[in-house]
């Protein structure tokens, strides 16, 4: 019975719900099958996200302002919806079915927006604006199937991030030492991954996007990831399942809810006297901060359906441990509102400064770099600064300071000072091109100045990118 306890996960089962046997589940091999999902997801979501603001001013005839919050309205919907993706995946279809679900959901959308790239009914009559002539924009029914398509790879992508990287780990047990050094493996593995699927999205899809089409771009896509699936569900019979214990966003919720309830009730001054059900070693002691959420610990009656001993109503009682998790995450929320500058900084990336290089000298020889490749400096800078960090800052930050590397909040601070640096260099580079293009008059389709004065602004975000991550 030992030996056969010792060949079991004891908190997965495996695809017919039987205890997860060691040697037939999880592993690398699963592992590796799931992050095929993520480079075709990355794929598709930045190779249309970086490139979107061309097709929408040039192609779609939208102004300048209105095609940039297109595409942060896309991917700000894209990053909201993994709170739903999650949701669903935690308290009802489980992350195996949810990525299968929503990679489907990406590869419809994607093939909407092949389509909808191809067909002529479905974009304005071709028209090259001048000081003299308006182009006509997009009607209503043109842009709503082009939202359609975007919202439909949103919500693929957004169901993708919620579950992706946390199937990955369920494939590794972390009471097992070996495959506990083979999950923090798996976690570089998968940044790799993501910055491979977004070098391959910045470089290729962009390029054909521009001088291909971008129906047969789109359409690649939605094949890639069509295939992605195929694989993955290849590995269905060597997958470990874990069980879910129920969406964080419903605990949450329920904490609220239930300090809402009890608002006119005091704290016992005896804190022992609230409410807790957790097991001993996994309990988080109780703090006296956010004292009104200590309220949902209160026991009252009623709060019990039936008699003491049955599980209380979780939407009017809640253990001290689930209260603490919740006074955490109220605490983070200051921090979280620091990213907002980042995610605003990173937005002009992927579109004013996209619209900046494709009015900019961007040949080299007879080849013309597309505008929205320029964001390969971008993930150039990522990959960079994490090879510098880990070869050089963190040994020096260990021999002088002792520490193995940055504290979050030095991290989250020194990003925030390179994307200053980064939307000064930007504001630089603009004043300059304006300059350019005011000597040069308003008949220059491409500006005598080159596109390469961008490269500090790209390359200063990008290494934001991985301190805020």
């Amino acid at each position: 019975m030992e030996r056969k306890m010792s060949w079991t996960v004891a908190d997965a089962v495996d695809y017919k719900g039987f205890p997860a046997d060691r040697s037939k589940t999880g592993g690398w091999i699963p592992a590796a099958l799931i992050l095929g999902i993520e480079i075709c997801e990355r794929l598709s979501t930045m190779g249309i996200a970086v490139n979107l603001v061309t097709y929408l001013v040039g192609t779609m005839h939208l102004p300048s302002a209105t095609s940039a919050n297109v595409v942060t309205d896309f991917m700000g919907t894209s990053f909201l919806l993994c709170l739903l993706g999650g949701f669903l995946a935690d308290s009802f279809l489980g992350r195996h079915k949810t990525i299968a679900i929503f990679a489907i959901i990406q590869t419809l959308g994607t093939g909407t927006l092949a389509i909808a790239t191809k067909l002529p009914q479905l974009r304005p009559i071709p028209c090259h604006a001048s000081a003299s002539l308006t182009c006509k924009p997009a009607n209503g029914f043109q842009m709503g199937v082009l939202y359609m398509a975007l919202y439909l790879i949103a919500l693929g992508t957004g169901g993708l991030k919620s579950s992706v990287s946390g199937f990955g780990t369920d494939q590794f047990d972390e009471k097992d030492e070996e495959e506990k050094a083979q999950m923090a493996y798996f976690f570089n593995r998968f940044f790799f991954f993501i910055s491979t699927g977004t070098l391959m999205a910045v470089t290729v899809l962009v390029y054909l996007q521009d001088e291909v089409g971008r129906s047969w771009a789109y359409g690649i896509c939605s094949f890639s990831m069509f295939v992605a699936i195929l694989i993955f569900l290849s590995g269905t019979k060597r997958y470990r399942y874990k069980k879910s214990l129920g969406s964080p966003i419903v605990h949450i919720f329920q904490v609220i809810v239930a300090a809402i309830k009890k608002r006119k009730k005091d704290v016992p001054y005896n804190v022992e006297l609230l409410y807790e059900d957790t097991p001993e070693a996994t309990r988080i002691h109780h703090t006296d901060q956010f004292q009104l959420l200590d309220k949902a610990a209160i026991v009252a009656e009623g709060d019990f359906e039936g008699n003491v001993v049955s599980a209380p109503n979780p939407w009017k009682l809640c253990s001290v441990t689930r209260v603490e998790e919740v006074k955490m995450m109220v605490g983070l929320l200051p921090i979280w509102a620091t990213t907002i500058i980042f995610w605003t900084t990173y937005a002009q990336m992927i579109t004013f400064s996209v619209e900046q290089a494709s009015t900019m000298e961007r040949s080299i020889g007879r080849f013309q770099i597309p505008a929205g490749s320029l964001t390969v400096f971008f993930v150039a800078a990522i990959l960079i600064t994490l090879a510098v960090y880990d070869r050089l800052i963190m040994p020096f930050w260990k021999k002088w300071k002792g520490k193995p590397g940055f504290t979050n909040l030095q991290r989250i601070a020194i990003g925030l000072v390179l994307s200053t640096f980064g939307m000064a260099a930007a504001a630089l580079a603009e004043k300059k091109r304006l300059a350019v293009a005011r000597a040069a008059g308003a008949t220059t389709a491409t500006l005598p100045i080159s596109v390469f004065l961008l490269i500090p602004q790209f390359f200063l975000v990008g290494a934001v990118s991985w301190y805020q991550w």
